[in-house]
């Protein structure tokens, strides 16, 4: 089958998915590294899906501590036109903001203050929607009803971007938010399940409670969901769409 930017954006997803869930030492960077290859074959079209896999194979190697590894992928993520500035300023990867080298490619990113707000709703929607998976975790601990809680998630953004460098943060916010929603479903599962057991063979089951821990289920389901609806992306009217130099390294506080 021949790869389109489309299916090629679909790939990369599935592969980020595979690391957020089954963690790098069971996933790999082979799938990363497929991405970039099969890019290279779409030509400019696909610069940007080689400039995500370089990106998410640097901040691997960041993690793993292999510096140099990690500077020579995100050259190449800049190459191709990534320029998540937020990104870069993640716990992980600001020990490189001493090295020269990392200096030097943050200099050579290019963004829109339109962009650049977009960065940063996203990033803060990845780390809402980790938050929110954990509330929802310990709002579910004892519930005897045998509903199933989804995950509600902000819509993605749909503005046309100045730069192609948002196209890879979407992709890592949908793979976040799809990664979580598996996560909580199977955990949902696993507990309907096993409450629909137990109302059958439990004599002593509490229907009461059962009851009235759906309702309350029903109604923290729905702040969840009007809270994302809400959360939406919104640009602001008249913002800047000039291409300009990245922040200054250092001064861009990454969203908590």
């Amino acid at each position: 089958m021949v790869d389109t930017v489309n299916s090629l954006a679909a790939r990369h997803h599935e592969v980020v998915v595979e690391l957020l869930t089954k963690g790098p030492a069971v996933a790999g960077t082979r799938g990363l590294h497929d991405v970039v290859a099969r890019a290279a074959a779409l030509g400019p079209d696909g610069a940007w899906l080689a400039a995500a896999g370089h990106a998410g194979l640097g901040g691997l190697a960041c993690v793993q501590g292999q510096v140099d590894v990690a500077i020579l992928h995100l050259e190449a993520a800049v190459s191709g036109g990534f320029n998540d500035c937020v990104s870069l300023h993640i716990a992980p990867i600001r020990p490189l903001h001493h090295d020269p080298r990392f200096q030097a490619l943050y200099r050579r990113m290019r963004i829109t203050q339109a962009d650049l707000d977009e960065f940063f709703w996203l990033h803060q929607e990845i780390q809402i929607m980790s938050r929110e998976a954990q509330n929802a975790t310990v709002d579910n601990i004892g519930r005897l009803d045998t509903g199933v809680s989804l995950l509600p998630q902000a819509p993605m953004p749909t503005r046309e971007p100045n730069t192609p460098g948002v196209l890879i943060t979407r992709i890592d916010l949908a793979a976040t938010q799809t990664a979580l929603q598996q996560a909580a479903v199977k955990a949902e599962f696993q507990r309907s399940s096993g409450n629909t057991s137990l109302s059958l063979i439990d004599d002593s089951w509490d229907y009461d409670r059962a009851r009235r821990d759906a309702w309350h289920a029903d109604d923290l389901d729905t702040h969840r969901l009007q809270a994302a609806a809400a959360r939406a992306f919104v640009e602001r009217p008249g913002v800047d769409t000039r291409i300009i130099p990245c922040p200054p390294l250092g001064s861009i506080t990454y969203p908590g």
